[in-house]
């Protein structure tokens, strides 16, 4: 075992994710100093993409949310300093495309009303109270934007007065929560009952995933980075970890923690057939939480049974992905700035996402038509993606080695390519677009891939679901029995995206410095809930000065 040359880190992050960045950063604003320890050659995680003959592949975001300066994540970004990439807001979002209808969803939702009631006019009440909700929905969550602090921070009384703001927030949701059907959530029918109409939302789970898309389209929520793509994000979060002194391990595989006392003494991880030794004070982990509990931790660290929950969460799905290079513009072929998604009728609910190539719902975009330096001149890029399961087809054709790792093998690339064919060949038919002889080449992400890059359980894109068998199971939470180890990333909350992530990693960093430094909790408390503004924070000596240098 070899001691790295170095003094004891204040903060050790493991994963260099959107999520272990934003709280490196974070930190290290706050003055401590940190160490990232990264499994890959590179920092990024979903987001890190990769490039191929001039060609930039984005591979996880659709969309991005709450990223206006009054919002969540906005504020989050502004924290760590004013240079964050520039977002720009997306005026054409989600168009809805099945065999017996076709509907865009813009920034301005009254267009897709009035579309709605010119073709159902005889439901014409209810799409006018679908609508109605929809906005009420998204100016509340404005209105609340501040209530994004974990309650493993709060005190007692302020347990208390979360809770009443929460709950404000939370009832003019509850008659929309509860859900039960097949085919389309059950509460459509509490706005609209002819079920053409109600098939356009066939492929949701539940009345708010139908509801909250709208929600946000009325406070203009769907953004996308003006140039670059997401992985913009982890470019800009290293420069700043990397102004601010932190250091960055890669090619570092975590084997496991030095437990004395519920105490985390040191981090054990090999590096090209090495063993490292790391002393830390504070540990935070945004990797897969089963891995952690049941490979990195000691054994009888977390009790057996709440081990067995994680077993039985219900997570997100993974995916397949076909990143596509094309020989002309995506916009020549008709693939614009918003996201399709191509669903079938007449299918039950959990078929939408069942992962069968032949039937799943795809997603269609063309990140080089939101943002012309993904592609090089007069060519474009296409991506396609439908939910997908690890264990498809014999786990996609794969063998497993001595250490339980999957192989890949010449049936592993068959299948791979099979489906990307079938893939293709949908969107073709369903859009009514000469693709296949626009390819230049096409790469194929599985399950199998997603595993093999970020380590989460199954390949899982985002963790987690919401919902109430999570809830009851109380899969969600950041302390840990090890004292000064805490979860980030999107094992840390329910649910997933780039939200999702970087709120884990604040409140992580929250918890960190109420055991390291209280005057420094309770300022980044205060920002948290909105009692201070950026400036006031910035003014504050408990801070270490970024100077704001990264350039695009």
């Amino acid at each position: 075992m070899t001691k790295l040359n170095h003094q004891k880190y204040d903060l050790t992050i493991i994963g260099a994710g959107i999520s272990g960045l934003t709280a490196a950063a974070i930190a290290g604003r706050f003055g401590l100093k940190c160490c990232i320890l990264e499994k890959e050659p590179n920092a990024g995680g979903y987001l890190a993409g990769f490039s191929k003959e001039g060609f930039h592949f984005d591979t996880a975001i659709h969309w991005l949310n709450q990223c206006n300066k009054n919002e969540m994540t906005g504020r989050i970004f502004s924290l760590i300093g004013n240079d964050s990439p520039k977002i720009k807001t997306m005026e054409k979002i989600h168009r809805f495309k099945a065999e017996n209808h076709d509907y865009l969803l813009t920034n301005n939702p009254n267009e897709l009303k009035d579309q709605l009631i010119a073709d159902f006019p005889h439901e014409k009440k209810g799409i006018e109270a679908f609508f109605l909700a929809a906005q009420k929905i998204g100016a509340g969550s404005l209105k609340y934007a501040n209530l994004f602090r974990t309650d493993e921070s709060m005190s007692f009384f302020e347990k208390s007065a979360f809770k009443i703001k929460l709950l404000r927030f939370i009832m003019p949701l509850i008659k929309y929560v509860f859900y039960s059907g097949d085919k389309v959530p059950k509460g459509l029918s509490k706005f609209f009952k002819d079920e053409d109409l109600q098939k356009i939302y066939s492929s949701e789970k539940d009345l708010l995933s139908c509801l909250f898309p709208i929600a946000w389209a009325y406070n203009n929520g769907y953004q996308i980075p003006k140039k670059g793509g997401a992985r913009v994000f982890i470019q800009w979060l290293s420069h700043v970890n990397k102004q601010l002194g932190n250091d960055f391990i890669f090619n570092a595989e975590v084997t496991h923690l030095e437990i004395e006392n519920k105490i985390c003494e040191s981090i054990v991880f090999q590096q090209k057939g090495k063993e490292y030794h790391l002393e830390t004070k504070h540990v935070i982990s945004t990797n897969d939480i089963e891995t952690l509990y049941t490979k990195i931790l000691p054994k009888n660290t977390v009790p057996q049974k709440f081990k067995n929950k994680l077993s039985d969460a219900i997570l997100y799905s993974s995916a397949v992905t076909v990143s596509i290079a094309l020989d002309c513009p995506a916009e020549d072929i008709g693939i614009h700035q918003e996201l399709i998604n191509i669903s079938k009728d007449g299918l039950k609910r959990d078929d939408h996402d069942s992962g069968d190539p032949m039937i799943s719902d795809i997603s269609v975009l063309a990140p080089s038509a939101r943002d012309k330096s993904l592609a090089p001149e007069g060519k474009g890029l296409i991506t396609l993606y439908i939910p997908a399961y690890i264990n498809y087809k014999n786990n996609w054709e794969t063998d497993k080695d001595e250490k339980g790792n999957f192989v890949r093998g010449e049936k592993y690339q068959k299948l791979k390519n099979e489906v990307a064919e079938i893939l293709i060949q949908r969107v073709e038919k369903e859009l009514s677009i000469d693709l296949k002889n626009h390819i230049l080449f096409y790469d194929v992400s599985t399950p199998i891939t997603y595993l093999r890059y970020t380590g989460n359980k199954n390949g899982s894109m985002m963790g987690a679901r919401p919902g109430k068998e999570n809830m009851q199971a109380g899969i969600a939470h950041h302390q840990t029995a090890i004292k000064n180890l805490i979860l980030a990333g999107h094992w840390s909350d329910l649910g997933g995206g780039v939200p999702i992530s970087v709120k884990a990693a604040i409140n992580a960093v929250l918890l960190t410095l109420k055991k390291e430094n209280k005057d420094s909790f309770k300022l980044l408390a205060n920002y948290m809930d909105g009692k201070i503004d950026v400036n006031q924070l910035n003014n504050s000596d408990l801070l270490k000065d970024y100077d704001n240098s990264w350039v695009n």
